[in-house]
């Protein structure tokens, strides 16, 4: 184009000059010539329309939809294929097309499923069970409780058991800043036998003051376990943080160590009520949200985060691991070993579950209740 304006510049005879000036042939030039007087093209074309090389998938018209179907997650592709039980990579869907006569390369592969809105994408916890009808009006029910106890400067407390751990040297997932090579070196195999101990951590945490209370259990996760959690954290900091309290507020999980169908976590609290003089209240999340629970992205959260790429070598790593969490808005936690043993398969008779002082509230007794001290 720079030699076609130069042409037109000098007027009758300057296509011949410029191309024996240049050595472009006339019918370059004379090319030229027409596309300076043609329409401009828009700012973010350097091409008319239609020039150029097509696209792949307009000249393999059938190469996306057969791109698709082979990762598409709902149909898991053609039953027949290869494919349906193996890492669909994107060497490997390139190999599989160019096997049935669409040759492609993986950089290929890759740009066509970004423009087919794919992603490389990890698993989400997301899935608990159906949800429960009244599940929106627990939640509006102890989100009131919850804010009521707390304006009143009453203890309110949220309480579960973290993910029992592998103590020894084992993988911990997570990554962490090191230099170069220098990765901790774990165990190639995490199928340990009964005899390589776990760790318990039952957390609570103090909705008022910000603070987290971890009680590493050793032995097994029980009712029991729960309740001794929740009075070790009264002894060690409730008590003197609420010297004037009369009422405690719980919030935990509908199931597993701290259950709304367990004897033993009624019983045990209603032991804790008589020896404590306070009177317990308890709201349970409903089935298939125990990941609401306050413990859970409050504490819990922040744990996993401190100590990944960590192995978990012995107890007291776990605990000061624990202890040493922190957040940027102020949290402290506190974290004590429990190497005390609580037996499994405790049954509470009809006759032991009669002395529990018990008042189900009118919204979902089974999942709102009082325990009270036999002393009021």
């Amino acid at each position: 184009m720079l030699a076609a304006a130069e042409a037109v510049a000098i007027g009758y005879g300057g296509v011949s000059v410029v191309s024996r000036a240049c050595g472009l042939s006339r019918v370059t030039i004379t090319k030229g010539i027409s596309e300076l007087a043609a329409a401009p093209l828009p700012e973010d074309r350097i091409r008319r329309p239609g020039g150029g090389r097509k696209s792949l998938a307009v000249r393999d018209p059938k190469l996306l939809g057969l791109l698709e179907s082979l990762v598409e997650p709902l149909t898991r592709g053609d039953p027949e294929s290869p494919l349906r039980w193996t890492c669909k990579s994107t060497r490997t869907l390139a190999r599989e097309l160019t096997r049935r006569k669409h040759r492609i390369s993986h950089e290929k592969v890759a740009q066509l499923l970004r423009g087919l809105e794919y992603s490389l994408q990890g698993n989400r916890k997301t899935e608990e069970g159906e949800d429960h009808p009244a599940r929106d009006a627990q939640f509006r029910h102890i989100n009131k409780e919850v804010r009521l106890a707390l304006a009143e400067g009453r203890p309110v407390i949220s309480a579960d058991t973290k993910k029992k751990e592998l103590v020894g040297n084992f993988e911990n997932k997570g990554r962490q800043w090191r230099r170069k090579k220098t990765a901790e070196h774990v165990g190639g195999h995490d199928f340990p036998g009964p005899e390589v101990p776990r760790a318990y951590p039952y957390g609570i945490y103090d909705l008022g003051q910000n603070t987290g209370f971890v009680n590493v259990g050793t032995d097994h996760d029980t009712a029991t376990f729960a309740v001794a959690s929740i009075r070790g954290w009264w002894r060690h900091e409730g008590r003197r943080l609420y010297p004037g309290a009369a009422r405690l507020l719980i919030t935990a999980d509908g199931g597993g160590s701290n259950g709304y169908r367990l004897r033993l976590w009624k019983w045990e609290l209603q032991r804790l009520a008589d020896q404590t003089g306070l009177s317990i209240a308890v709201c349970h999340f409903p089935p298939g949200t125990s990941k609401w629970n306050k413990v859970e992205h409050r504490l819990f959260s922040f744990i996993s985060s401190n100590w990944r790429g960590e192995p978990l070598r012995d107890y007291q790593t776990i605990v000061s691991l624990i202890a040493g969490t922190t957040t940027a808005k102020g949290l402290k936690v506190t974290c004590r070993l429990d190497r005390r043993k609580y037996r499994v398969g405790r049954k509470i008779t009809d006759e032991e579950m009669a002395t529990v002082n018990i008042t189900p509230l009118r919204f979902h007794g089974e999942w709102n209740y009082v325990i009270h001290s036999h002393k009021l």
